[in-house]
């Protein structure tokens, strides 16, 4: 852990100034097997936020059939209303475990002799595209998911009525039927506030503690990278004007507060003291001029997810920015 806080000392004026295509990188012949792999895994992630978005929860059943105990239609009703839900948010905990693996892919290519991240970075921006909108779906998930309730309420419900050992009475659809061992692991993933966030950083770490041939800096280097490289490119009109779309422009928003966050929850020090490699008042400064409808979520999430915000390390300047 010591050599890892000591990596922090370099000078921030030698981030790099170089353009990441985010809309037009495509895989060179080195990155098109790690790239089909990871792809293979991203393309579920826009439906699997699509069924978040739309997930609406079984709160009416679950109230009738607690209001009446002694009604076993109304219980058989509940049983049914949540067994698909729970099937869903099964299958989005089996997608967190693909995401974990494609994370672990990229950073092993994104972190690999001879050539430092930023190098990686640069040459490989296909899999830095990759890794950008990994970040960006973490963000989106754990949003949708911290604004929803009904998704702890029901597999609650669900779990409490599988120990009442109410499962012999009423017909389950198999796909919902969940094992005691993994109902615990979904309970740990849904209990966090941001559980794919977490599985990034718990992956990170591992990636960290798995690879000890590695220099430790290579793995905390190719995210404070990520981070710089974004604000460099939201903060010089001559790479923001080569963004094509609006939607962009918000992507690399997201992507660097993802990476920052990331950083944070990874690293012992995290990325707002003094010593970290991220310009945290840069990258907020970028934040807080773009208009507040597409920041303020953003900005929320520096101040709400984060780790090290409220550490005694973190200068008054930063938290005032963030009030």
């Amino acid at each position: 852990m010591g050599n890892l806080i000591k990596v922090l000392g370099k000078d921030l004026e030698n981030c790099p100034h170089f353009f990441l295509d985010f809309e037009n990188a495509q895989p060179t012949e080195a990155e098109t097997a790690v790239w089909n792999q990871v792809n293979s895994v991203l393309e579920e992630a826009q439906g699997v936020l699509a069924e978040l978005q739309s997930y609406r929860g079984a709160g009416q059943e679950i109230r009738q059939a607690i209001q009446n105990p002694l009604d076993l239609h109304l219980q058989e009703e509940a049983w049914r209303a949540v067994c698909p839900l729970v099937a869903k948010l099964k299958r989005f905990y089996e997608f967190s475990l693909r995401l974990e693996n494609a994370l672990h892919s990229l950073l092993e290519a994104l972190t690999s002799p001879p050539f430092a991240p930023t190098q990686h970075l640069e040459r490989e921006q296909a899999l830095a595209k990759q890794f950008a909108e990994i970040l960006h779906f973490t963000l989106s998930f754990d949003e949708l998911k911290m604004t929803n309730p009904a998704i702890q309420n029901d597999f609650s419900y669900y779990r409490r009525t599988v120990s009442r050992n109410r499962l012999n009475n009423f017909q389950v659809d198999a796909e919902s039927d969940v094992n005691n061992e993994m109902a615990n692991r979904m309970s740990l993933f849904y209990a966090d506030a941001t559980p794919m966030l977490k599985t990034l950083s718990n992956a990170t770490t591992k990636f960290v503690s798995e690879n000890k041939s590695l220099p430790i800096e290579d793995t905390t280097d190719c995210l404070s990278t990520m981070a710089c490289v974004c604000r460099v490119m939201l903060e010089t009109p001559g790479y923001r004007s080569r963004f094509t779309s609006n939607e962009t422009l918000l992507f690399c928003m997201r992507v660097m507060v993802g990476v920052i966050i990331l950083y944070d929850h990874v690293h012992p020090v995290g990325a707002f003291a003094k010593t970290s490699k991220i310009d945290m008042k840069g990258c907020i400064k970028v934040l807080k001029d773009q208009p507040s409808t597409s920041t303020e979520g953003l900005l929320n999430a520096l101040r709400y997810t984060t780790r090290h915000l409220n550490d005694d390390t973190t200068s008054k300047q930063i938290r005032a920015l963030l009030q």
